[in-house]
């Protein structure tokens, strides 16, 4: 049996990524029905939203989900306290180190899964005691690192032996095939998922991942230190030339401030932050979470008969 699987009680080595803003009890429940890790992302949103997410994920699946922590939240101790409660069975973080918090959840028996960009954070994670890596390439949505999945994904599994998840730059079966010949144990999903039925997010969100071109997936905020891969508009134009011109950490927190909500939510196509991953490009319709997982699965073993998924 995959190893993933046995270690998360899942049918299917896919674990959806952690968006915050996206990644709720619709599109988490679906995804854990349909087989794979449904994740629901706390942000940085307070407990109260976050323990409402959790219960109405509760109602919507019997199977296996998780939470997404983001460690940069004002709230991260509150979420970390809320998981221990509701008793979910493993967390995956992002945008910091959890070391600190590790301790306790194993106390509490909630497996822990790290994204990580670079090979040294992913050894101190396994010595800490994480369960899994999610080695992330920079073609990922979001939050980024510098290296790519291809060469990350085989030096981070040289170098660790826990299972390692592969993310950035999956979307198909072509990319789970990929993703294990460079021996990864599974793959997370996000940008795909955003173009599923049960997900939430506006409209215009979905249509500009199904409109996006290649070269459409844009980095900025290198000068911040946290890039951030969006798709190209207005806003991430002005940002660049923003930082082109020198502007300040504060100046373009400023710029930023509120742009996912207006993405997610209000579909902005001009001041929103539309995060998705450089796979956007063959994105090209949207299928309920079951039908794209299936899919994959089917392309996948199409391709490699004797994959272990």
């Amino acid at each position: 049996m995959n190893q993933i699987c046995k270690l998360l009680n899942i049918k299917y080595p896919i674990i959806q990524g952690g968006m915050a803003w996206v990644a709720n009890a619709s599109l988490a429940s679906a995804v854990s029905n349909a087989g794979g890790l449904g994740i629901i992302a706390a942000g940085n949103a307070p407990k109260d939203i976050i323990k409402s997410e959790i219960n109405k994920c509760k109602k919507l699946t019997d199977k296996p989900f998780g939470v997404n922590v983001m460690l940069m939240s004002p709230f991260v101790e509150e979420i970390i306290d809320l998981v221990i409660e509701e008793k979910i069975e493993v967390i995956t973080t992002g945008a910091g180190n959890p070391a600190k918090y590790i301790e306790k959840l194993k106390g509490a028996g909630v497996k822990i899964i790290p994204v990580v960009p670079t090979i040294s954070l992913a050894k101190r994670m396994e010595k800490l005691g994480a369960d899994a890596i999610i080695a992330e390439g920079t073609e990922a949505g979001g939050h980024i690192g510098d290296l790519t999945t291809m060469v990350l994904v085989p030096q981070i599994v040289d170098e660790v032996g826990i299972p390692v998840i592969a993310a950035g730059g999956v979307a198909d079966g072509r990319g789970i095939v990929a993703s294990f010949a460079l021996g990864a144990s599974a793959v997370q999903i996000g940008t795909r998922f955003i173009c599923s039925e049960e997900c939430s997010v506006h409209e215009n969100y979905k249509n500009l991942v199904i409109k996006a071109k290649d070269r459409d997936a844009v980095v900025t905020g290198r000068s911040t230190g946290h890039p951030v891969r969006t798709l190209k508009n207005k806003l991430s134009k002005e940002f660049l030339k923003m930082e082109k011109e020198g502007a300040s950490i504060e100046e373009l927190d400023k710029k930023g401030s509120g742009a996912l909500r207006l993405a997610t939510v209000d579909g902005d196509l001009e001041r929103g932050s539309f995060m998705a991953g450089q796979i956007a490009s063959i994105i090209k319709d949207i299928k309920p979470c079951k039908e794209i997982i299936e899919d994959m699965v089917s392309q996948a073993k199409a391709i490699m008969p004797n994959i272990e998924l």
